[in-house]
C-alpha cells in the first residue's frame, strides 16, 4: 500500500512538473536597471516553472537605452515564446517600448494604445537653434544612427514593418494600435487577454532555429512579482522619490552644521544622500541642474554662518528651484520631477529662510545677554572701602570699584561704566 502511494505521488509529481505553465510579468512606468532586473528574474522564474511561453503586459513612456538593450537581449535569446501586450486600454509603447515591441515574437496592442516615438534622446541637449540640423553633433548622429540599424535588424529579424520603424527612429513617429495593425508593425490586436489567447490558440512562432505553437488549453497561468529589492530599487530611481531624498540629505546635514550634536538629523540626512546619490547614478540627469542644486545648498549653510540678512538664503533657494527643474532629463527617461513637488520644497526653503532672518534680525535688535557690556547697568552691593577702591559684589563675583561718590557697605549702587577690571559706579 505505501508503495502504490508513494508511486501516485511520483506520478502527481511528474504531471505537475511536465504541466503547461504560461508565465505573465508586467513592466509599467520607465524602463530603468530595475525593469531589466524584474524582467531577467522573471524570464528565469519561467523556465524553473517549464513555462512555454511569457506574456508581457507593457505600458511605457521609454528610459534607459543600456537597459533596453539588456531587455531585448534577454527577449532575443529567450529559449520560449515571448508576447508583448500593450495594455491596459489607454497604454504605450513609446521609445524604447518600441524596440521591445519589434523584438519580441509576438506583438499585440490593445485598442487605444499607441506605439512610436522612438527617437533616442541625449541626456546633454543641444543649444536652442532654429535649424535643428545644424545642432546635431557628430555623436548625436552617431546614436540616431545606431538606433536606425537597431531598430531595422529587429525588424527584419521579426519580419515587421521596416520603414516605419526607421522613421520612427529617425523622425520621432508614432501609430495608433488599428494603423499599426495595418500597416505590419504589429501581430495583432485584442481587447483583453482571453481575445488574445484565443487569437494565439495554435499559432506557430519561430524561436532560434524552430516553430514552436502557442497554446494554453490545460495551461496554468503564474504572475510573477517583483522581490522586495527590485520593488526598493524601483521606487527610489523613480525621479520623485529620488528628488525628496536628496532634499532629506540636504537639508538632514544642514540642521546637524547648524546643531552640532543633534545626531538625527545628520545621520537621516546622511543615509537619505547616499541614496539620492544611488539614484542619481541610475539615472539620465542634467549636471547643470545638480550643480545649481549644490550652489543652492552651500548658499543656504553660507547663510547660517556668513548671516547675510538672507540674501545667501534667498538666492540659494532660487538656484535650488532652478536646479531641480533641470535635474532629470524628462525627454530620456519618460518621467520627470513633478512641479508641484519642487513648488512645495522651494516654498518650504523659502518659509525657512524668512523665519531665519527674522530671528537674526530680532536678535541683532535685543539688547546684549552676555559679556562684559551686559554688566553696564547692572546694580551691585558694596562689601567694603580700602582707600579710593570699593569691594563690590557683581554677578555673584567680587569686582574692585571706583565712585566718584561715597558708598557704604552694603550699600546699592550700579555700574556706569568699566575699564579693564574695574568697575565705575553711581549711585
Amino acid at each position: 500500500m505505501k508503495k502504490l502511494y508513494a508511486f501516485l505521488l511520483f506520478l502527481l509529481l511528474s504531471l505537475t512538473l511536465s504541466a503547461n505553465t504560461i508565465t505573465h510579468l508586467k513592466i509599467k512606468g520607465a524602463i530603468s536597471p530595475a525593469t531589466s532586473s524584474y524582467l531577467s528574474k522573471g524570464f528565469v522564474y519561467a523556465l524553473e516553472n517549464n513555462s512555454t511561453s511569457i506574456l508581457i503586459s507593457l505600458d511605457t513612456p521609454g528610459g534607459l537605452s543600456t537597459s533596453m538593450r539588456e531587455m531585448i537581449q534577454e527577449i532575443l535569446n529567450s529559449p520560449i515564446p515571448i508576447i508583448m501586450y500593450v495594455s491596459p486600454k489607454g497604454a504605450r509603447a513609446a521609445s524604447a517600448g518600441t524596440y521591445m515591441m519589434y523584438a519580441s515574437h509576438v506583438a499585440v496592442m490593445s485598442p487605444g494604445t499607441n506605439i512610436g516615438a522612438a527617437t533616442p534622446v541625449s541626456m546633454m541637449k543641444p543649444p536652442n537653434v532654429k535649424d535643428m540640423n545644424l545642432s546635431k553633433t557628430a555623436m548625436q548622429k552617431k546614436v540616431i544612427n545606431d538606433s536606425i540599424a537597431y531598430i531595422k535588424s529587429l525588424a527584419q529579424l521579426r519580419d515587421r514593418n521596416i520603414s516605419w520603424a526607421i522613421n520612427a527612429v529617425k523622425e520621432g513617429k508614432s501609430l495608433s494600435a488599428q494603423d499599426a495593425l495595418k500597416y505590419g508593425v504589429i501581430d495583432m490586436m485584442a481587447e483583453n487577454e482571453y481575445e488574445l489567447w484565443e487569437k494565439l490558440e495554435g499559432k506557430e512562432v519561430k524561436v532560434s532555429t524552430k516553430m514552436i505553437k502557442i497554446s494554453q488549453k490545460d495551461a496554468t497561468h503564474l504572475h510573477y512579482k517583483a522581490d522586495w529589492k527590485n520593488r526598493l530599487l524601483s521606487i527610489i530611481t523613480n525621479p520623485n522619490i529620488a528628488y525628496i531624498l536628496l532634499m532629506i540629505g540636504a537639508y538632514g546635514i544642514f540642521f546637524e552644521l547648524m546643531h552640532p550634536g543633534s545626531v538625527y538629523p545628520g545621520v537621516i540626512g546622511l543615509i537619505s544622500g547616499v541614496m539620492a546619490l544611488y539614484a542619481l547614478n541610475l539615472l539620465p540627469f542634467s549636471y547643470a541642474g545638480l550643480l545649481l542644486i549644490f550652489i543652492g545648498i552651500a548658499l543656504m549653510i553660507a547663510e547660517v554662518f556668513l548671516s547675510g540678512f538672507g540674501i545667501l538664503g534667498i538666492a540659494g533657494v532660487v538656484s535650488f528651484a532652478l536646479g531641480s527643474l533641470l535635474l532629470f532629463d524628462a525627454d530620456t527617461l519618460g518621467i520627470g520631477i513633478s512641479i508641484p513637488l519642487i513648488m512645495a520644497f522651494s516654498l518650504s526653503s523659502l518659509a525657512f529662510f524668512i523665519l531665519l532672518l527674522r530671528f537674526v534680525l530680532k536678535a541683532r535688535k535685543s539688547t546684549v545677554v552676555s559679556g562684559v557690556e551686559e554688566m553696564i547697568g547692572m546694580q551691585i552691593q558694596v562689601i567694603s572701602k580700602k582707600g579710593s577702591t570699593y569691594k563690590v559684589l557683581c554677578h555673584g563675583e567680587v569686582w574692585s570699584a571706583k565712585s566718584q561718590n561715597e558708598l557704604l557697605p552694603n550699600e546699592i549702587s550700579y555700574v556706569e561704566s568699566i575699564s579693564g577690571l574695574i568697575l565705575a559706579l553711581k549711585k
